[in-house]
């Protein structure tokens, strides 16, 4: 299933299925879907009310882990083929 359809009870599904039941209504009570996980990191989760810093490490890197997708270099040549929607939604998502 392509994450970034997920409602915000296919996310507290997901973050179940990772190891973390107690935090499903942090995740659906700030309707958290699959379009607003990809921003889940360290600096937002306590905002969701998850301040245990060793969970928001683990949290963080399974929404890294999400997309799958290594990004590619902004050199891209005209002649590569076509990027797939993943890899272009990482090429436009702003980092930091």
């Amino acid at each position: 299933m392509d994450f970034l359809n997920w409602s915000c009870h296919d996310v507290a599904e997901w973050i179940e299925s990772v190891g973390f039941p107690q935090y499903k209504a942090c995740f659906t009570e700030n309707c958290i879907t699959g379009r607003k996980l990809i921003y889940v990191n360290c600096t937002y989760l306590p905002r969701l009310g998850i301040t245990d810093f060793k969970d928001m490490q683990v949290i963080s890197a399974r929404v890294r882990d999400l997309p799958r997708v290594s990004e590619s270099p902004w050199s891209r040549s005209i002649a590569d083929p076509p990027r797939d929607t993943m890899g272009l939604f990482l090429e436009k998502k702003p980092h930091g």
